[in-house]
């Protein structure tokens, strides 16, 4: 990073920005990618989009960059952990397939962020951080992730020392019902962990009907979900912050 210039952090499958939140707070310049652009009223993302696919992005283009953060889509990993039939069968099939395709394609967006990663680091001739964000359920999957901050995991150049955890999860009590309840009163201030509503469980026993009587009545591709969706996958504050921090090259000079 030159005298007087902000570092450079890509953001891959940014959604609304959970990273960019807690990049541009440390003074970072920030370039998210994402397949479409997500906007939900004042909701949208906080620095400059580019629409792409991340498969079709080589490495290369950012060997500029300071830091790497990456979010890869979720849903078929939590959906393989639930205790449904068909969740079983579709988790059994891909164990089954000895070729290794079907687990080769369930991973081809996780995969293809260090491949991104190694690409740019080649073409920098210099090591680019990379923090990738998911769920518990993709653990069986990608292997073992290298700390989790409550239910986000973490893999890639994940630095030894982590900030402690609060009961971190992703939004309960989110209710895309007309309360009004935005993500940051309901995730960056409460906590922050994968809404457990997902299990289809009215309430959970603990009164979170958020998903069941707010977001999952509409329809899967209806924008009120995919708000939903979008804002339950922002990382929290807390923790963006703090890995913008450590990985400030000014901070990393020092």
């Amino acid at each position: 990073m030159s005298a007087g210039l902000k570092p450079l952090a890509i953001d891959l499958f940014c959604g609304l920005g959970g990273w960019t939140d807690g990049l541009l707070a440390e003074g970072y310049e920030v370039i998210g990618y994402d397949i479409e652009e997500h906007v939900y009223g004042d909701m949208r993302y906080p620095a400059k989009l580019v629409l792409r696919d991340v498969l079709d992005i080589h490495g290369s283009e950012f060997a500029h960059a300071d830091l790497i953060v990456a979010s890869p889509p979720c849903q078929e990993y939590s959906y393989m952990a639930m205790p449904w039939s068909k969740a079983k069968a579709k988790a059994a099939a891909i164990r089954a397939d000895t070729t290794g395709e079907k687990l080769e394609a369930l991973n081809r967006l996780f995969n293809a962020c260090f491949r991104i990663q190694r690409e740019a680091c080649e073409a920098a001739d210099r090591h680019i951080p990379m923090i990738v964000e998911n769920v518990r359920g993709a653990q069986e999957w990608v292997g073992r992730a290298r700390w989790s901050y409550g239910s986000f995991y973490l893999w890639g150049d994940v630095p030894a020392l982590m900030p402690p955890t609060f009961n971190a999860r992703k939004v309960p009590g989110f209710r895309f019902d007309g309360s009004k309840k935005s993500f940051q009163e309901a995730s960056r201030e409460a906590s922050g962990l994968k809404q457990p509503g997902l299990s289809g469980v009215r309430n959970n026993g603990k009164g979170d009907a958020w998903f069941q009587d707010g977001a999952a009545h509409l329809g899967s591709k209806s924008k009120g979900r995919k708000a939903a969706s979008a804002m339950i996958a922002k990382i929290p504050l807390p923790l963006s912050s703090y890995l913008a921090r450590h990985f400030h090259p000014q901070r990393a000079a020092a």
